[in-house]
């Protein structure tokens, strides 16, 4: 029996170890945290959304440019199967109205739980506390734990060790300079699904920090999404804004700030909102006119006066027809990116010409990659889970491949 170093006791280093563990290798899964599934717990606080219901076809595309390269990994363990595997661990999934798939129980620990008693019936081993710092000279594992450095001699080896994201829990690309020492290319890490920092006027920050814009249409360039945002006290987050982070990103990246549009009926035409607008305010507040005329949140109206004011025209200035164009049409400039520690995920990573179709790594024969470490962006959605599900598979399948070559 091969001994099997795992290094990263995310999803996709415990699939590894799962897929390597039933295919009759002897596993050890090292971690620089005092337990597994730190981040994988913490992706289920607000119920964990384990993959995403629409044709398989669709979902692929979420992956962008690095579709072509995960496309054999997730046709592999696709979304049925991932729903299939967890039913096993007796954690039934359901299908949400925006087609994400949740557990049943929507929290991550009973399904981590039965996870690791089965990898423990397996024979898996866990080494906590252990902080891979790369390779010694004689090829050798190294490791810093609480009782000294320790090196060791293992076979073959799955790196999952995640990005840079939420670093508390062990993501913190500290691995980058390991393998860029053996000559692997790699995409410099960024934040991905990230909020973004704006300059709110005080007035602004202080009424409306923490409240949700609901029902919007975010616009930068050609795209456009539908969805939720967050007024932080910096900037803007949520749903909409993670699913157009990486053209906001690179647009802050690339010219130093990104405009958003925002519309707040974008069901509404401009003739139709200027009609509404037309009406007679009486003694109204402006506010509350918008408000009832045009059925306006108090986030969406003082985003409205943000906006007015950034272009030296009072709100109150304005026509019917200007009120309803900016309804539709609020600019929001976005001039940096929110921490790299607090995005959800991170884009960049190991290269995929650095790998082979089994996921090893070309200049390090042996050493296979999986998970978030690889240069993929996905969306929230359950794509990020489901990749690392499909890859850490993947990476399991191949080593077992190599080993019988």
């Amino acid at each position: 029996m091969t001994d099997v170093a795992v290094i990263g006791a995310g999803p996709a280093g415990l699939m590894a170890a799962e897929v390597l563990a039933q295919g009759g290798a002897r596993v050890t899964i090292y971690d620089a945290m005092p337990s597994a599934g730190r981040k994988f717990l913490m992706a289920g606080r607000g119920g964990l959304n384990l993959t995403h219901s629409e044709p398989l076809p669709d979902f692929l595309v979420r992956y962008r440019g690095a579709m072509p390269h995960l496309r054999a990994a997730v046709e592999a363990f696709p979304p049925d199967a991932l729903r299939d595997w967890s039913a096993a661990l007796g954690q039934l999934t359901f299908v949400g109205s925006s087609g994400r798939v949740f557990p049943k129980t929507f929290k991550a620990s009973p399904l981590l739980r039965a996870w690791l008693r089965r990898l423990d019936a397996a024979g898996v081993q866990f080494a906590f506390r252990h902080r891979w710092i790369g390779w010694d000279e004689q090829g050798r594992l190294q490791f810093q734990t609480p009782h000294g450095p320790l090196a060791i001699a293992a076979g073959p080896t799955v790196l999952a060790v995640g990005g840079a994201s939420w670093p508390r829990l062990g993501s913190d690309g500290a691995w980058v300079d390991c393998l860029a020492a053996k000559g692997v290319a790699i995409s410099k890490l960024r934040p991905a699904n990230s909020g973004f920092i704006v300059a709110w006027s005080e007035v602004f920050r202080d009424r409306f920090e923490g409240q949700p814009l609901k029902g919007a249409a975010l616009t930068i360039g050609a795209h456009t999404v539908r969805g939720e945002a967050m007024i932080t006290r910096s900037g803007i987050e949520g749903g909409a804004i993670y699913a157009l982070s990486a053209e906001l990103r690179e647009a802050v990246l690339g010219i130093g700030q990104a405009r958003l549009t925002i519309a707040l009926r974008p069901d509404l035409d401009p003739a139709a909102l200027t009609t509404r607008l037309s009406g007679t305010r009486g003694k109204q507040s402006l506010a509350n006119f918008l408000r009832k005329a045009a059925q306006l949140s108090p986030v969406g109206i003082g985003l409205m006066q943000e906006a007015a004011i950034a272009s030296g025209r009072p709100l109150a200035s304005l026509s019917p027809a200007d009120l309803a164009d900016l309804v539709n049409a609020i600019p929001v400039q976005l001039t940096g990116v929110a921490p790299i520690d607090r995005a959800i995920s991170t884009a960049g990573g190991v290269a995929f010409d650095e790998l082979d179709d089994k996921f090893m790594l070309r200049k390090l024969p042996g050493v296979f990659a999986a998970g978030e470490m690889l240069d993929c962006e996905a969306p929230t959605g359950g794509y990020l889970l489901q990749a690392s599900f499909a890859t850490g598979a993947a990476a399991g399948r191949g080593v077992l491949a190599w080993l019988k070559r």
